[in-house]
């Protein structure tokens, strides 16, 4: 008997080690179908699109990796696609109108933009209830939250502001101004800085998280291009935290800028009104969304290079890489 369960376990060892790894998919949602997309990351094919309420913006992945976040925005909630069965399971609620959120590192919390009632809504994940509800600037959107979980910051396009609040008060205890319209905040992986886009400036704004400064102001220049086109929006930082990347809306470019010394490197053309952006998995490729052209553009991050370009829906908006 012994030598029996030695050779049952020794199978299942085998058939363990040799069962593979589960595939990455790539998710992006579709404001104008009201859908998301699936594709399997390895070969770049649609695998399934799924329907899903009303016009999808903001996405983001549960702390297990088993479930999507989606603001559905005009149909004021969030709701929750199952991975394995690509069917939403849950729906959560929100403020009026929500575009983006991030979800607390302990994976409990989510925070949401609301558009139309310049709130931030505290989402608790386990009980699906609203715990708060924080009052910002006028038409919030962009949400990041430092590694810690500690401190939010949430920009408001109007008021052209990036609020610091503190997560454990929910109270605003810091504005800095920035350049018009901003949208996206991103954390840097040391927590020392805030990048935040501006679309309509053009602009990225590094904030210093200690003293709530402005420490450098990133400008964009592409020859034959409008000024009014270059439109700050998107931001992807590097695992290593070595390069960022800016999505650049009708500019239809993607900056790459050295961490170091805040300069741009080159200018990757991508699709029309590039859009937001993600890293697979292993941080070699990024992923975009371009809004016009309704496709994704691949780029392979090492050769700084586009590689790909794969139709999806209509109006692509947020995208993720899911295990």
């Amino acid at each position: 008997m012994p030598h029996e369960l030695i050779r049952l376990g020794a199978a299942l060892l085998l058939a363990t080690a040799a069962r593979p790894a589960a595939a990455e998919r790539i998710l992006v949602s579709n404001e104008k179908d009201n859908t998301i997309t699936v594709l399997d990351a390895a070969t770049l094919a649609v695998t399934k699109t799924v329907p899903v309420g009303a016009r999808p913006r903001g996405i983001v992945l549960s702390k297990d990796g088993k479930s999507l976040f989606i603001c559905t925005s005009d149909a004021d909630h969030i709701e929750v696609l199952d991975l394995d069965s690509l069917a939403v399971t849950r729906t959560l609620p929100s403020g009026p109108d929500p575009e983006l959120f991030t979800l607390s590192p302990d994976g409990t919390t989510l925070y949401v933009s609301n558009e139309n009632d310049n709130m931030v809504s505290v989402l608790n994940v386990e009980t699906g209830r609203i715990a708060s509800e924080i009052a910002v600037g006028v038409e919030p959107e962009g949400m990041g939250i430092s590694p810690d979980g500690k401190i939010l910051v949430n920009t408001s396009e109007t008021t052209s502001m990036a609020h610091f609040i503190d997560t454990e008060t929910h109270k605003v205890i810091a504005n800095v101004l920035v350049d018009s319209r901003p949208r996206v905040a991103k954390w840097t992986s040391d927590a020392k800085q805030i990048w935040v886009s501006a679309e309509v400036g053009g602009t990225i704004s590094v904030i210093d998280a200690e003293s709530h400064k402005i420490s450098h102001k990133i400008r964009f220049e592409i020859p034959g291009v409008p000024t009014e086109s270059i439109q700050a929006v998107g931001i992807a930082l590097t695992p290593d935290g070595s390069r960022a990347f800016v999505a650049l809306g009708p500019a239809n470019r993607v900056a790459v800028i050295d961490t170091a010394s805040f300069a741009v490197e080159k200018y990757l053309l991508v699709g029309q009104r590039v859009w937001n952006l993600a890293f697979s998995g292993d941080g070699k490729r990024l992923y975009t969304t371009n809004g016009v052209s309704n496709d994704m553009s691949v780029i392979d991050v090492e050769a700084l290079k586009v590689v790909k370009s794969v139709p999806v829906g209509r109006s692509p908006w947020g995208v993720v890489a899911a295990s």
